[in-house]
């Protein structure tokens, strides 16, 4: 069964569900291409790894709990109970040491047949991209070393909350129409021209052009398609309550088409 939104659900912007959707989205753009690039192209799935300090947590779902003192902790976590003495009565800590966390995150690489030459990279982006850290700065160091070479990226952004990251210009993206997600299109060659397609809530997710080496003919994307397989195979009907509100903010024009929509589908009581 398909997402009841013409194009992106906004109920899988919730951080805590994102990593799935992310993943999946990755490789089903990969497949989806691969038949469409090769022989003299090939896809492959890239991933950037960095550590994580404790205690920012790249997801809300990630919470620290107490244990009572007399109970092991995990081999990871070094418990420790202070020996100091004082005067008061006081109640004594768990002290808890944190371990950095490994963080993993996928992208597309299109690379020419003929010497693994990278010719285009698509980055869907997460919320580690959009929030101040170690991802959004390794990602945006990444970002301007494909802009200043004739590597040709495609940013895709279906989450509304957080820092702007694309690579357009925080002007360029004023000047689009009114829009919650965006896919950016900059073609090596022309380091200043971005094709760029705004994507409002109430529109479905574009069909565009992939470009690969000039002068070979670009290849075509139905991202509206991919979202679909992707959730269709992740089972997100039978996970997503759509009587509640959706777990990101929304405008007031949004909420409105939302709860429109919900209820024309038999998905939230009128």
């Amino acid at each position: 069964m398909p997402s009841p939104f013409p194009g992106m659900d906004p109920y899988l912007e919730e951080p805590a569900r994102w990593p799935d959707v992310h993943q999946r989205l990755i490789t089903y753009i990969a497949d989806a291409l691969q038949p469409k690039v090769r022989p003299h192209y090939h896809t492959r799935m890239g991933e950037r790894v960095y550590v994580v300090q404790p205690p920012h947590a790249m997801y809300p779902d990630i919470i620290l709990t107490q244990r009572p003192i007399r109970e092991s902790a995990p081999a990871d976590i070094a418990v420790q109970v202070p020996t100091v003495m004082v005067a008061e009565d006081l109640d004594t800590p768990v002290v808890l040491t944190l371990p950095p966390v490994e963080h993993r995150e996928p992208f597309v690489e299109i690379i020419h047949a003929a010497g693994d030459e990278v010719v285009t990279v698509i980055e869907v982006l997460s919320p580690a991209n959009k929030t101040p850290g170690e991802g959004q700065r390794l990602y945006r160091l990444k970002q301007q070393e494909i802009l200043a070479s004739p590597v040709n990226l495609i940013e895709i952004d279906l989450l509304a909350e957080g820092d702007l990251t694309v690579a357009i210009s925080e002007e360029g993206l004023a000047s689009l129409p009114p829009h919650r997600y965006v896919v950016s299109v900059k073609r090596g060659p022309d380091r200043y021209r971005f094709e760029v397609y705004p994507i409002p809530l109430t529109r479905r997710l574009p069909h565009f052009r992939v470009p690969l080496r000039e002068p070979d003919p670009d290849v075509a994307l139905d991202l509206q398609a991919v979202f679909t397989q992707c959730y269709d195979n992740g089972g997100y009907v039978d996970l997503v309550d759509y009587r509640r509100q959706p777990p990101v903010p929304l405008s007031p024009e949004e909420a409105a088409w939302v709860d429109g929509l919900l209820k024309g589908k038999g998905l939230r009581s009128i």
